[in-house]
């Protein structure tokens, strides 16, 4: 089971032609999210999951409080494992030592929030989700030579249409819309600490790029509606000797300059969560 609490605080957005804009000084945007999860290992190599988060939205502009909240999206997902014995090794004897640990997975986001073209959303700032499902395709490679750790992470998702006849709850004349594919990429390298009951601190180093293609609106492709992100990231995370409880702190920061995103929020994320496992 996992529980985790993100503190996402806005610092402006990029805008179509990658150019950074700050907000205005008075104004505070931020987004508080509780992700609850759980995962079973259906087999030896095979595990599925399920995250469902509560989002709250507050928010104060130009002197005025917006609040909402409502539950996010709903992640489904299964991963299967490619190796059948642990790969982690603390020193390489020969080619067989240095094969990574390789997980192949697919996700299903379904459409559970508050999105623009539901009926629960009047305003921007009441949105919780996309209003659209999406499937995307995983991999996670992974590479332990302790204390280090190298991870490489990347997904392909692609959006299913969906039928729209309102926008933040105004009728509109019927359309079909499907949002871009979109492709994800993260790098990281971590440091494990072993103590002395042989618990362990890890501490890494993330850089990702988010990016997503043009939304189609029936058979016309929106100009300028790609989206784009490149953050980085630094994660704290605790584990008992037996594996049993992971506590993680981490901080993801997006590039408040120009060239680092497209149409999408420059946000700075703080993230605390507790993983236990249990037979």
């Amino acid at each position: 089971m996992d529980v985790s609490f993100d503190i996402e605080s806005y610092k402006g957005k990029w805008d179509s032609d990658r150019n950074y804009i700050a907000d205005p000084a008075s104004d505070s945007l931020n987004q508080y999210r509780l992700n609850l999860g759980y995962g079973q290992r259906l087999s030896k190599n095979w595990q599925a999951s399920i995250i469902v988060p509560y989002v709250w939205n507050d928010n104060q502009l130009s002197g005025d409080s917006i609040k909402s909240d409502g539950f996010g999206d709903t992640s489904l997902s299964f991963w299967y494992e490619t190796f059948d014995r642990v790969t982690c090794v603390y020193q390489v004897n020969s080619i067989e030592d240095l094969k990574p640990a390789i997980y192949l997975g697919g996700s299903l986001t379904v459409p559970t929030g508050n999105s623009m073209y539901g009926d629960s959303a009047s305003v921007n700032y009441d949105i919780t989700g996309r209003g659209l499902y999406r499937f995307d395709s995983n991999i996670i490679i992974e590479k332990s030579v302790y204390p280090l750790t190298a991870t490489l992470q990347g997904s392909y998702g692609k959006h299913f249409a969906r039928p729209v006849n309102q926008e933040y709850g105004e009728a509109v004349e019927p359309y079909t819309k499907r949002l871009g594919d979109r492709r994800f990429l993260s790098a990281s390298i971590g440091y494990t600490v072993f103590l002395e009951d042989l618990d362990t601190v890890t501490f890494s180093a993330a850089l990702a790029s988010l990016k997503e293609g043009k939304a189609q609106t029936g058979k016309h492709k929106e100009a300028k509606s790609q989206l784009e992100k490149q953050s980085a990231s630094l994660t704290t995370a605790y584990a008992s000797p037996d594996l049993r409880y992971i506590y993680k702190a981490s901080w993801s920061h997006a590039f408040a300059s120009d060239d680092h995103g497209m149409n999408f929020p420059v946000t700075d994320i703080i993230t605390l969560g507790l993983s236990y496992a249990f037979n």
